[in-house]
Order: C-alpha cells, then structure tokens, then sequence
C-alpha cells in the first residue's frame, strides 16, 4: 500500500470528518430551531399524493451532489411535504414525540451504529437494554420475572407474543409447521395488529375470533369464555388471547384480571395490549387501570407513543422467554459464541437478527425527564381531554360517543354520517390542527388523542373552537 492510499491520508466517505462536523452543527441548529418553531408549521401538508414524488429527479446522480443542496432540497422540498407529528395540535392516532433528550440518544446511536445481535457486537447495546427495561418494569409496577426486549413496533412485539404462544401449545411446530386448528380471541376494539399476526402466522382469519364489547367498549369475560368452550366443543385448541388497556379507537380498558383468570382455566396464552397506555404505568396514580396484568404471558408497550422517545421502540416483556428462544433461536456457524451465564444473544429471542440500540434514546428520556416528571405529563394530558369532553357535553350540537378514561375523546356533530365526513375533512383542510375518524358500532366518529410533550389547554381550546365552527356552518 502506498503512502497516499493508507488509511490516515485517505476517507472513503462522502463527507471528510472536517465536513461531517460542519453540516452536523448545522443539522443540530435545524433540529433545534424546529422544535423551538414546529407549532409554526401547519400539521399537514399542502399537497395531493405524489405531488412530491414528481417534483423530485426520476433518477439518482450518478456524481456525488454537495451536502448543501442536499440539506438545502431537503428545506425546500422534504419539510413542506411532512405531516408534523411533534407538532402541539397533532391529535389524530397516537401521538409520537420526540422529546430532545430522545434525539440526543437516537444520534449518538446512529453515530455508532452498532449491532446487538450478540452480546459480543454490542454489549453496551445488549446490557443497557436489559438495565433500561428493568427500570421501565420497576417504574410500571410489575414483579420480576419478566424479560424485556425492544423492537420497532408493537406489531412485531405482539407478532412474537403469538409466536411464543404457538410453541407453548404445539412445541413441534419449529419443525413440523402449523397444526391445523389453533385459535386466537381479541375484543372487537383490538389493534389490528393483533389479527394482521394471526394472518401471518397461519392461523388464518377464520380462526381469529373477535369478543363483542360492553357499554364501555370493553371486552365481555362472559362472551369470551363461552366462545372458548364453543371452539373446543368443536375440535379446536384454543391457544391465545389479547387484552387491551387503551385500545386505539376509544382507549377502553378491558376486564384483565377477568380475563386472566379464564386464560388460565382454560391455558391460554394471556397477552396485554397497552401499547399506547402502557406508558402511564408509570404514573402510581394510575395503577389501578393495570389490574392483572401482572399475571400476563406478554405485554406490549411503545415508549415512542407516551413516553416520549422518537420512533420506533416497541417494549416487550414475556415471563417465558426461553419459549420464544426454543421457537426461534437458529445459530450458524457464523454467530456462534463462548457461552457464559450473563451473555445473553438478543438473536436468539426474536426474529430479526440485526437491531438497532434503541434502548440508548428511552436511557436517555427515562434520565433526563425523570419519574415524576413524565407522570405529571400525563396526568396534565388526561385532565385536558377530561376538559374537552366537558366542553363537548355543554355543546347540544355535539355528543361524546364513548367514555373518556385516558386521554382520547370520541365525539361527533348530532347530524348524519355524511356531515361529520365532511367536518373533518373541513378541520383537516385548515391544516391548523389534525383529528383522525374511528367507527364504533355503525357510528361514524370524530376522534381527538392528546399525547404531544407541547400541547397546552390553549391548543386543546383553539381545535375545539374550529371544530365549533366548522360544525357551525355545516
């Protein structure tokens, strides 16, 4: 190798670490001021679908471009094409806040980019995760003896919950396949995420049985175990069942410690659904909603919806994890390592083998806000929905359409469906503020989901104003 060509004289990358630092200030200096600035923008977008896609070149350089055009196309092109989801007037799905200290710790892990497949290729990545789900255990109240591991979503967490639920009840399915027959229970008001997973692993839809829902929108214990008794009057196993606290479209909070107790009468696999209402967990004021799931097979919770770290972690707890290692665990030649009683392999207990440190952004969030202090946001996000809803009820234009336990209000004009398609879409049209819709029963609804770390009882006042108004010329 000639001098020239020798590592310290030569970088391949794009960017020299002089460079690097240059545009990395400035991408710093964005970042900030965008979340110093980001109720300045409107939620949503000004555009039609692909108006972007053909505003920007059909084909890549084929010559590397300056990093200033890149970020400058980025200002000009990128920003105004995004929906804000930090943005204090977001109230459609769940909000996803990324909370400085987040980014912070999302950078720094981008900047490393390490891998924990293995604990050898990252044992900060491996042993904080471990550290990080432990204190989030603690903090949320549950006894030890659950294992914690971090995905993206809880699509893939709650994937694997019936992957561990498959092995428990047919144990040579790793080798043999599917067994014919295996059924699943959710209520009516379940994520569908949970039936997505059961189409995934073979269980088929018409497997996937869907427990109707009291008053509340909660699922009904008695309607459930009747199914279950139904099914195996039938010849078929039943095998797995879902709980939620805080479904998607009205936050209902079903019966858990009912439906653990005929989980186990009947051994099924108890799974908790509180990706979005998990995170108060850490609240004690409200561990009374999480009755019973202690006795849970698997739980699932997003930090990236109320905890405030940036997408994407999906926390899963499971009390059998070395199930899922038997279901999954498939190592090469190539991965092998020395065994040792404290080295755990993340590979060996999911399906992905690479995995991002994640747990790097909620360290840093669980750190910088503290206990206390994310408590207080929620119960300050629980108290303006509890406001709104009051509003809504001095309103006779309006009606609330569901309890409000958490911090989602569902609520509709008193006029038929076709009236309230079009308020929203006249709310959604200022792009000042952002509702998503639901439907429970045949009701059409409007749904409004507080969760921003800047939304304030003014952001909360101005929406309901426009929806008012809107509504008022409807």
């Amino acid at each position: 190798m000639s001098e020239d060509s020798s590592p310290s004289k030569t970088s391949f990358d794009s960017l020299s670490p002089e460079e690097f630092r240059r545009y990395g200030y400035q991408v710093v200096d964005w970042i900030a001021n965008y979340m110093q600035s980001v109720r300045d923008y409107p939620v949503l977008p000004n555009m039609e679908p692909g108006d972007l896609y053909d505003r920007l070149p059909q084909q890549g350089p084929e010559e590397g471009e300056a990093m200033d055009k890149i970020l400058a196309d980025f200002e000009s092109q990128i920003v105004p094409a995004m929906t804000h989801w930090s943005h204090p007037r977001f109230f459609s799905f769940f909000s996803a806040t990324a909370s400085g200290a987040g980014i912070l710790g999302d950078m720094l892990a981008a900047g490393m980019n390490m891998n924990a497949m293995v604990w050898q290729s990252s044992p900060a990545g491996t042993e904080l995760e471990q550290l990080t789900l432990s204190w989030l255990r603690q903090w949320c109240g549950l006894p030890e003896g659950f294992f914690g591991e971090i995905f993206d979503t809880a699509s893939v967490s709650t994937f694997h919950a019936l992957i561990a639920a498959r092995e428990r009840i047919a144990p040579h399915s790793r080798e043999e396949g599917m067994p014919a027959g295996l059924v699943a229970y959710a209520s009516e008001y379940a994520h569908s995420s949970i039936e997505k997973g059961a189409i995934a692993l073979g269980i088929g839809q018409r497997n996937f049985r869907k427990i109707i829902v009291d008053a509340d929108f909660r699922m009904r214990p008695d309607v459930l175990e009747q199914q279950i008794l139904d099914d195996k009057a039938k010849g078929l196993t039943p095998f797995f069942v879902t709980a939620t606290i805080g479904t998607t479209s009205v936050t209902s909070i079903d019966p858990v410690a009912e439906i653990a107790s005929i989980a186990k009468r009947h051994g099924l696999w108890l799974h908790v659904d509180c990706a979005y209402a998990g995170s108060i967990a850490v609240c004690p004021d409200f561990h009374q909603l999480f009755q019973g799931w202690e006795q849970a097979d698997s739980i699932v919770m997003n930090p990236h919806k109320w905890l405030f770290a940036p997408v994407d972690i999906s926390v899963f707890f499971i009390r059998h994890p070395e199930t899922l290692r038997r279901a999954l665990s498939l190592v090469p030649a190539y991965l092998q390592t020395t065994p040792h009683p404290r080295a755990i392999n993340l590979m060996d207990y999911g399906i992905p083998l690479g995995r991002r440190f994640r747990a790097l952004k909620l360290w840093f969030v669980m750190r910088s806000f503290g206990r206390q202090r994310i408590s207080e946001l929620h119960k300050n996000h629980i108290r303006l929905a509890q406001e709104l809803a009051n509003e809504i009820r001095k309103d006779p234009r309006f009606e609330l359409t569901a309890p409000v336990p958490l911090s989602a209000v569902c609520f509709r004009l008193r006029a038929d469906e076709t009236t309230n398609v079009r308020l929203l879409e006249a709310v959604n049209r200022s792009r000042e503020t952002f509702l998503s819709q639901t439907r429970l029963g045949d009701l059409y609804t409007l749904r409004l989901a507080i969760g921003c770390v800047h939304t304030t009882a003014e952001d909360v006042a101005a929406t309901w104003r426009l929806v008012q108004s809107e509504g008022e010329k409807l």
